[in-house]
């Protein structure tokens, strides 16, 4: 199977060539993508070995160029990688992992080509669902999720899925779960990257702090399997190992149990409904010796129930809540923002916008344009 990596510098991308690596005689790297990090990429091209690579920085493109092999093809921009993409032989995986919004228009490309879509970058089904359901209807292909979450409902499901009742998506329920809202006003940058359980980039690991992360995943399960949104809880996890749990018609539920390893769904990504030996370690139940649970306090964390709303809503009020969470989680890294200000933002945002159909990539851009600069602007409630 041929692979293109999209995000090939990030947390995904390079846990996606652990896993390659691990296989070579089933996976054949294609292509890398990424935005400016000349350092990893020209290690990843060493290691992996691809035909080409894009940069979406031009100037990154251009230093990576004079620092690869000849016989790797280089080029720049968003439009390349989409070409690339879209050129790419029938069959080919492609990992779109590239951080937020960016990563939309080679998901679509991708889609349309009828590749297998291995979905880590939720932000693009999240703002554009319908745009990608249809593609990948319209190429033939097949989306497949990479989040544990999804990966451990899909893996509940069965092949083919079966009928549910409910879905119940899984937290740790980041690094501020028990926190009060007088606790939060005092936290800072360095705090909420302090996640318990996964080592990801700095945006996801803000969303999980915020728990905008596992609202942006229901409105991904939503599109991902076709439930209605009142059809999908979220339980608090501290421990981790419990990945999601779907119930049934009789009442019984089914979970996933695992490492907290991210290799194992990029990997059944891949070779699903098959699995592959993989050297992620068994995990001992027994030496766990308990497993708890626990509702949200959605009250301290509101994003939670804001992506619900948004998701009601409809049309490109999604589009907006991302990306106005985006703008909001960009000024808290930069020390622009309080923690508390990024849910706040993003209400404001949200409350504003007039949602309208997101029947079109035009129309979901707008949005986003829209709601960038309404954030850039928001100066507190």
């Amino acid at each position: 199977m041929d692979v293109i990596v999209l995000g090939a510098t990030g947390s995904v991308g390079r846990q996606t060539a652990a896993v390659i690596q691990r296989h070579p005689e089933r996976l054949r790297t294609l292509g890398l993508a990424a935005r400016r990090d000349v350092d990893t990429m020209e290690a990843l091209v060493r290691e992996l070995r691809p035909r080409w690579v894009v940069m979406t920085d031009p100037d990154a493109a251009a230093r990576l160029g004079r620092r690869v092999p000849p016989t790797v093809a280089v080029a720049a921009g968003v439009e390349a990688l989409v070409d690339r993409v879209a050129a790419a032989p029938a069959g080919t995986a492609v990992v779109a992992a590239m951080t937020g919004f960016a990563g939309l228009a080679p998901t679509l490309a991708a889609a349309r080509a009828g590749h297998r879509v291995c979905l880590a970058n939720k932000e693009t089904l999240v703002a554009a669902g319908g745009l990608v359901t249809a593609a990948v209807a319209a190429g033939g292909g097949r989306l497949v999720p990479v989040d544990s979450e999804h990966s451990a409902v899909l893996q509940c499901l069965g092949e083919p899925p079966r009928p549910f009742r409910r879905i119940i998506l899984t937290c740790s329920g980041g690094p501020f779960r028990g926190l009060t809202r007088a606790d939060l006003a005092r936290v800072g940058v360095a705090d909420a990257l302090r996640h318990p359980t996964w080592r990801m980039g700095a945006k996801i690991t803000v969303d999980s702090a915020t728990l905008m992360n596992k609202g942006l995943e229901v409105l991904e399960a939503h599109w991902l399997f076709g439930a209605p949104l009142d059809a999908i809880d979220v339980w608090v996890h501290p421990e981790s190992l419990v990945h999601s749990l779907v119930e049934f018609a009789d009442g019984a539920l089914l979970a996933q149990v695992g490492p907290a390893d991210m290799r194992l769904p990029i990997q059944l990504a891949f070779s699903w409904p098959e699995r592959w030996e993989a050297d992620t370690g068994r995990l001992d139940l027994a030496a766990v010796g308990r497993l708890s649970f626990e509702e949200p306090d959605r009250e301290t964390f509101p994003l939670l129930e804001l992506a619900r709303q948004a998701g009601r809503l409809g049309g490109t009020a999604p589009a907006v809540l991302n990306a106005a969470n985006e703008v909001a989680v960009e000024r808290f890294l930069a020390g622009t923002l309080r923690f508390l200000d990024i849910a706040a933002l993003v209400e404001a945002v949200v409350t504003a916008h007039d949602p309208v159909p997101a029947d079109s990539l035009e129309a979901v851009l707008d949005a986003d344009r829209w709601a960038r600069a309404r954030a850039a602007a928001w100066g507190g409630p």
